[in-house]
């Protein structure tokens, strides 16, 4: 063995250490190994040949902006492979995009090349493989090309007039009576031509351009794929609409049948994560959204949704946790997902549901009866398990309460704490990480919510050292982190008026992640 190749191991060996000895990374939730995961958008995620297949982006210190690939059977424990977009098979490097696996089993991605040269200003592209995907090829046209501006291409239409359109973040690809269909994001355009004061209506605001094609080579412009609703009722002329995805909805947790309606997730860059359910009209190849929400409430910290759906119905999404720590350079790693999250609509109240995937309890063990049966104005701590990496789950009548919820992450001294709770007065879903941070989004983020007429609300809190994610009643979730000065790890239930408990356990959960 050369000297070279020991001193490799040892670096490497050594990194590891360091990596499991950092008191903020996570074991649980998803975390870049290595390199800077800023922007470190989930991309490409597709399920094929028995496996989940995830992409992540990530600024490579040589190579630019690259697309990383995991696989896993469980959503939880993943296997790297070599990257599928590199620097090296693109000029410069790419940014977000999809996943879609065809009839005959290959995969193919769709990225945003933003590559700019006086000759060539980039634009959507796609890389294919075949099974293993593990080496992929970008084919050499693009969907569409960007014109002198990156992310803005330029169409005309059937009566001659010339319009810019979207050519940035594509969209999954889907298919529909032997055409295939990518969306693009509006970030761009909306910022050339739909910022002013006197900017035309149709140039403010969240939308997207449809693309189509017959062989995945050769693509025609179609038209907007939806309309927002102008009125400003459910986004604002500021939202732009990037890193769409575009699925079926199903009806259960479990997945099974089509629901009928679709779900538009998609970010906007100053709002965060969000989405629309609607009607897919196929005729018109038109999107109608029938409601809209939000996964991201007081900024933009909840970001970059990525979604598939699996053999069993069930739709899954990761989304990039988005808080720039000042310090993140100096440790050597970034870039850090929410818990792989289960959507699925209601059939009967028509609205999104949301859990975690029911792989994460898998990690479970250590599980502890908190024995809890009533709380008024009070607050008990929580012992018994590993409260820098655990879950507890509890369910209260909360008719009587002000507040009901948990504090974590808190210092002996009770000078820093991070609280997750129901507000009663404010009918929302809090969390408040403006007494647990020294660094990071402090902020106090709150989400409309009601538990309903029974009054029972079912509370899911996710504690992985720096990640604090939360689920109410599989109706509505909020994910932040947190960087205590004081490392506290102490946990307590608290209410604010009166609660009956008909269910308090908690369990430790074990690390999945590779370091």
């Amino acid at each position: 063995m050369s000297c070279d190749l020991i001193h490799f191991s040892a670096g490497v060996k050594e990194f590891r250490e360091s990596v499991l000895r950092d008191p903020d990374r996570p074991g649980y939730h998803f975390a870049v190994p290595e390199a800077l995961g800023q922007p470190g958008d989930p991309n490409g995620a597709f399920y094929a040949d028995g496996k989940y297949h995830l992409m992540y982006l990530y600024l490579h210190p040589t190579k630019g902006y690259c697309w990383a690939h995991l696989t896993s059977l469980d959503l939880f424990h993943w296997r790297f492979h070599q990257d599928a977009i590199t620097a090296g098979k693109i000029a410069k490097g790419c940014y977000s995009g999809g996943g879609f696996v065809d009839d005959d089993g290959k995969a193919y991605l769709t990225f945003w090349d933003f590559v700019a040269t006086e000759e060539d200003c980039g634009g959507l592209r796609i890389a294919v493989s075949d099974p293993p995907y593990e080496e992929w090829e970008i084919l050499p046209d693009y969907i569409v090309p960007c014109k002198s501006f990156g992310g803005v291409g330029e169409v005309q239409l059937p009566d001659g007039k010339v319009i810019p359109v979207a050519a940035a973040d594509p969209s999954n690809i889907w298919k529909k009576d032997g055409w295939y269909y990518v969306q693009a994001g509006n970030l761009l355009v909306l910022n050339h031509f739909g910022r002013g004061e006197d900017s035309p209506k149709d140039q403010k605001g969240d939308w997207t351009d449809l693309y189509r094609s017959r062989d995945l080579k050769h693509w025609e412009y179609v038209h907007r794929f939806y309309q927002r609703d102008v009125s400003n009722r459910w986004t604002e002329e500021s939202e732009d609409d990037m890193c769409p995805s575009f699925l079926p909805l199903s009806t259960s947790r479990d997945g099974g049948p089509f629901s009928g309606k679709y779900l538009q997730l998609f970010i906007s860059h100053n709002k965060g994560c969000q989405y629309y359910i609607g009607t897919y009209d196929k005729e018109k190849d038109l999107f109608f959204p029938e409601s809209h929400g939000r996964m991201s409430w007081v900024d933009s910290a909840y970001f970059a949704p990525e979604a598939l759906v699996d053999p069993s119905g069930r739709q899954i999404m990761w989304a990039w946790l988005r808080d720039d720590p000042e310090d993140v350079r100096q440790r050597g790693w970034s870039g850090v997902f929410g818990l792989p999250r289960v959507l699925w609509l209601d059939p009967q109240d028509q609205v999104l549901c949301m859990a975690p995937a029911q792989e994460v309890e898998r990690l479970r063990y250590q599980e502890t009866d908190l024995s809890l049966s009533e709380l008024t104005d009070q607050a008990v701590p929580v012992e018994g398990i590993d409260r820098l990496s655990c879950e507890i789950d509890l369910e209260a009548d909360i008719s009587k309460a002000v507040r009901f919820g948990v504090r974590v992450r808190g210092s002996s001294d009770g000078s820093e704490f991070t609280e997750v709770y129901y507000d009663a007065s404010s009918q929302e879903l809090v969390l408040d990480t403006r007494h647990g941070t020294c660094k990071g989004w402090p902020a106090r983020e709150a989400a409309p919510f009601s538990p309903g007429s029974d009054h029972l609300l079912h509370l899911s809190v996710f504690i992985d050292k720096s990640v604090i994610e939360v689920y109410a009643n599989n109706r509505q979730a909020l994910c932040r982190r947190v960087y205590p000065e004081k490392k506290g790890d102490e946990i307590q239930i608290f209410a604010e008026g009166s609660v009956k408990l008909s269910e308090s356990r908690a369990w430790s959960l074990e690390p999945s992640n590779p370091y």
